[in-house]
C-alpha cells in the first residue's frame, strides 16, 4: 500500500458533517479539492483558509444541468479529478404510513439520483483520464434497516446496488469504486439540515419516542478519528468496494445476515419445490 499525496477532489456536501471533515482532511494533508454545497457561503471560509488549493462551487445534486457544469468547472480548473466522493444526502423521519410519496421522491432526488448525476457528469472525465476514484457515502443501513426512517434506509440500499453494478462496468476503465458505510457517528447528521420530518400519526408516537430514546442512548463515534482511514483506502492500489466507517458495524451487519440466512435455509424445501423441474 502506497501512499500518494496531492490528489485532486471532487466533494459534493462539503459544507457539513463528514463532508466538511474530509474536506478539510484532505487539505490539510496538501491535496487539492473542488468543494460543493447548495449554499456557498457555507464554505467560503475554505477558500480563505487554502486559497488555490481550494475550489468553491454552489451545487445542489437534484439539478443535472448544475452537476454537470461544477464537475466539468472543477475538472477544467485543476486539469484532473483523482477522487469523486458523493456525500449530499438527508434522512426522512416518519413511518411507511406517514411519509408521503412526495417527500420519499424529493430524499430519493437527494440521495439516488444526485450521486447518479455526479457520476454520470463525471465518468467521460475519468474514463478520458484513464484512472479515478469514484466514492459514495453510504451508511451500516445500506445493509440492514431502523423503523422511523426506513425510507432513508432503502435510499440506501439503492445506493449500495447502484455503486456494486457501477465497479463491476467502470473496471475495464481503470475506475475504482469504494462505498464508505459509517455507523453512527456524532455529526450535523441528525440537524435540522440534515432531517425533514414527515407529518406524523398519533398512533404511532409511542412507538416512535420509544424509538428515538434509543437512538439517544447509541454511541456514536468521533468524526475527526475518521479521515486517516478515508485515507487509507483512497491511497490502496487495491481499495475495497464496500468499507466499513466505524467499530460496530460488522456485528450488527454479521447478526442481520445470519438471520436471513436462517431463514432461507428454513424455507429452502419449499423454496426449492417452486423451481418446476
Amino acid at each position: 500500500m502506497t501512499q500518494q499525496n496531492n490528489k485532486v477532489w471532487f466533494i459534493t456536501g462539503a459544507s457539513r458533517g463528514f463532508g466538511r471533515v474530509w474536506t478539510e482532511a484532505a487539505l490539510e494533508r496538501g491535496d487539492k479539492v473542488a468543494a460543493t454545497a447548495r449554499n456557498p457561503e457555507s464554505i467560503a471560509d475554505l477558500k480563505t483558509k487554502y486559497g488555490n488549493q481550494v475550489l468553491t462551487l454552489e451545487l445542489d445534486v437534484t439539478k443535472p444541468g448544475q452537476v454537470k457544469e461544477a464537475v466539468t468547472k472543477a475538472h477544467e480548473h485543476f486539469g484532473r479529478l483523482d477522487i469523486v466522493l458523493n456525500n449530499a444526502g438527508y434522512s426522512l423521519v416518519g413511518t411507511i404510513e406517514e411519509a408521503s410519496a412526495e417527500e420519499v421522491r424529493a430524499m430519493y432526488e437527494t440521495n439516488v439520483f444526485g450521486p447518479v448525476s455526479v457520476i454520470q457528469a463525471a465518468l467521460p472525465l475519468l474514463r478520458q483520464q484513464g484512472h479515478g476514484h469514484i466514492l459514495g457515502t453510504s451508511s451500516n443501513l445500506g445493509h440492514v434497516t431502523l423503523p422511523v426512517i426506513g425510507y432513508y434506509c432503502s435510499s440506501k440500499w439503492a445506493f449500495e446496488a447502484i455503486h456494486e453494478s457501477l465497479a463491476a462496468e467502470i473496471k475495464q476503465f481503470g475506475i475504482k469504486v469504494t462505498i464508505v458505510e459509517p455507523g453512527a457517528y456524532a455529526t450535523e447528521f441528525g440537524s435540522p439540515e440534515s432531517l425533514k420530518f414527515a407529518q406524523g400519526m398519533g398512533i404511532y408516537s409511542d412507538f416512535k419516542t420509544e424509538f428515538f430514546a434509543g437512538l439517544q442512548s447509541m454511541e456514536r463515534g468521533n468524526p475527526a478519528a475518521t479521515p486517516q482511514a478515508l485515507f487509507k483506502i483512497v491511497d490502496a492500489e487495491n481499495p475495497p468496494l464496500r468499507f466499513n466507517l466505524g467499530s460496530h458495524n460488522l456485528a450488527w451487519t454479521r447478526s442481520a445476515y445470519a438471520e436471513r440466512l436462517a431463514t432461507w435455509e428454513a424455507w429452502d424445501e419449499i423454496s426449492c419445490s417452486a423451481q418446476g423441474n
